[in-house]
């Protein structure tokens, strides 16, 4: 991560003050040293309100009880997000990757993460809103960005809250690294199995999913 991308704000002023202006009048909003926060704690039920509020240019997460704010993906993460998606449809017709999905996670679901990707049976999210629950959703993927928060948020606090609700598989693919990283077996709260593949190299993905990625192509996305 260069320094510039490691200074650069969660968001532009004007988001900033549109999302302020748009705030539960309770909820009371600051942005220190780039990073957007609340000035108190910040409920779920706060959280989501915010949330439905907040400008279309403006994704946000709750993730261990705080405010996070998520990057807007480039054309790398994009391109990445698509070749996810050929992959599945090769293997598993019967499968969907969904992009932009609201998960609750954590314990208790009392987080909200919004995966860059979720590969679940076709037509599991009908009828569902914002936030669905972690039933019956097989794999999610996050593609690393380059933003300052990436470590903690995608190579820490993710998997945990993905365990904590025991979705069978957590997919990492890391653009820092150039790895794809496979989280599996959940249990008591963490992923037991975790495996880092080099881009280029097959990539077996376990029951539920149960078929290899060629990773080849994404060396075309490496930045």
């Amino acid at each position: 991560m260069t320094p510039s991308t490691a200074e650069r704000p969660q968001m532009p002023i004007e988001d900033f003050e549109d999302l302020v202006g748009a705030a539960p009048e309770h909820v009371r909003l600051e942005m220190v040293d780039g990073r957007v926060r609340t000035r108190g704690p910040l409920s779920v039920e706060d959280f989501e309100e915010l949330e439905r509020r907040a400008p279309e240019t403006v994704r946000l997460e709750y993730i261990n009880g705080k405010l996070e704010v998520k990057a807007v993906p480039d054309g790398n993460h994009r391109e990445i997000f698509v070749w996810l998606q050929e992959q599945c449809m090769t293997h598993r017709s019967d499968l969907r990757v969904y992009g932009e999905s609201g998960v609750k996670t954590e314990a208790y679901r009392k987080g909200r993460a919004r995966t860059d990707g979720a590969i679940a049976r076709k037509g599991h999210f009908k009828g569902h809103g914002e936030w669905s629950a972690s039933n019956g959703i097989l794999l999610v993927v996050e593609i690393t960005s380059r933003d300052r928060d990436t470590h903690q948020r995608d190579r820490v606090d993710k998997p945990l809250g993905y365990a904590a609700v025991d979705i069978p598989i957590y997919l990492l693919i890391d653009r820092d690294n150039s790895t794809v990283v496979v989280y599996s077996e959940p249990d008591e709260g963490r992923y037991q199995q975790i495996e880092s593949f080099p881009w280029g190299s097959p990539v077996a993905l376990p029951d539920p999913l149960g078929f290899t990625l060629d990773t080849e192509e994404l060396k075309d996305y490496a930045d």
